[in-house]
C-alpha cells in the first residue's frame, strides 16, 4: 500500500493560528508525511523542518515557484533541508492553456525550468487544475502540453480537478500512471464552485483512481476548501483511505 501524506495548504488557516499544534494533530491522526506549499506559518523554515523531524513527518515534495536561474539556488537549498529532491509547480494561469500557441510557450518554459532544476539535482513536476482539461484542438489541453514536455518532468495529478475538467479521472490516471509518482487525492461533487468533502464521502471514484495509479509513491490528501471543520475532514479522509485498505498510515 502507498503511504498517505497531507498537502499543508489544506490546513493553512489552522497553521496560521497554531502551527505546532496543527502539525502535531496531523502526526497524531497518523499521516506518514506532508507536502509543503511554503513554510511561512512557522517562525523560520528551520523551525518548521525541525518540527517535521520531531514529529516523524516525512516531506514528500514541495510546491514552489517556477524554477529559474535566479531562484534555483534558494530552491535547491530548501529541498536539501526538507530532505526531498522533488519540487512541484503548483499551478499556472488558465489563460496559459487557451490554444496551441499558448501551450507551446508553456512547453518551452517548463522544459527550461526542468533543465535548471536537474542541473541542481532536483526533480521537477507539474500539478494540474481544471483548466488544463479544456478542449484544445479536439483534445484536453494537458495532453497537448504532454506531447512536448521532456519525459522526465513528473506529474502530480490532481484527481478532483481532472474530474471537474470533464475527464474521467481513473482513466486519465491509468494512461499516465508511469509518470505520476505523486497523486493528489480529494473528493466532492466535482463542480467548480462547490465545496470539497472528506475523501470517501463525495462523487470521485477514489478506489478506482488509486488502483489505476500503480506507480504512485505517495497519496497526498488535499482539500482546497471545505464547508465542515477542515481538521475533521482531514481526519475523516485518513480514516477512509487507511480503513479501506487504500493507503498506509502510521496508525
Amino acid at each position: 500500500m502507498k503511504p498517505i501524506a497531507l498537502q499543508l495548504y489544506t490546513v493553512r488557516d489552522a497553521l496560521a493560528q497554531d502551527w505546532q499544534g496543527t502539525l502535531a494533530r496531523i502526526a497524531d491522526i497518523g499521516y506518514v508525511g506532508v507536502e509543503t506549499a511554503g513554510l511561512d506559518f512557522a517562525p523560520s523554515p528551520a523551525a518548521a523542518i525541525a518540527e517535521f523531524k520531531r514529529l516523524g513527518l516525512q516531506v514528500t515534495s514541495a510546491h514552489v515557484p517556477l524554477p529559474t536561474v535566479d531562484n534555483i539556488a534558494e530552491l535547491a537549498q530548501l529541498a536539501r533541508a526538507l530532505g526531498s529532491d522533488r519540487i512541484v509547480l503548483g499551478g499556472t494561469g488558465a489563460n496559459e492553456f487557451g490554444d496551441v500557441a499558448a501551450i507551446a510557450q508553456r512547453i518551452a518554459v517548463f522544459n527550461t525550468a526542468n533543465a535548471v532544476a536537474q542541473a541542481h539535482g532536483l526533480r521537477f513536476g507539474l500539478h494540474n487544475h481544471w483548466w488544463e482539461f479544456a478542449d484544445v484542438a479536439g483534445r484536453p489541453a494537458f495532453d497537448v502540453l504532454l506531447d512536448g514536455l521532456h519525459t522526465d518532468i513528473f506529474l502530480e495529478l490532481d484527481i478532483y480537478w481532472i474530474q471537474t475538467g470533464g475527464v474521467d479521472a481513473a482513466a486519465y490516471v491509468a494512461r499516465h500512471a508511469q509518470r505520476t509518482p505523486l497523486l493528489h487525492v480529494k473528493d466532492g461533487p466535482a463542480l467548480l464552485e462547490a465545496d470539497m468533502v472528506a475523501v470517501g464521502s463525495g462523487d470521485i471514484d477514489v478506489p478506482g483512481v488509486i488502483a489505476a495509479a500503480h506507480s504512485a509513491e505517495w497519496l497526498i490528501v488535499e482539500l482546497d476548501r471545505c464547508a465542515t471543520d477542515m481538521l475533521t475532514a482531514v481526519a475523516d479522509s485518513y480514516d477512509y483511505l487507511v480503513g479501506s485498505g487504500l493507503a498506509r498510515g502510521n496508525k
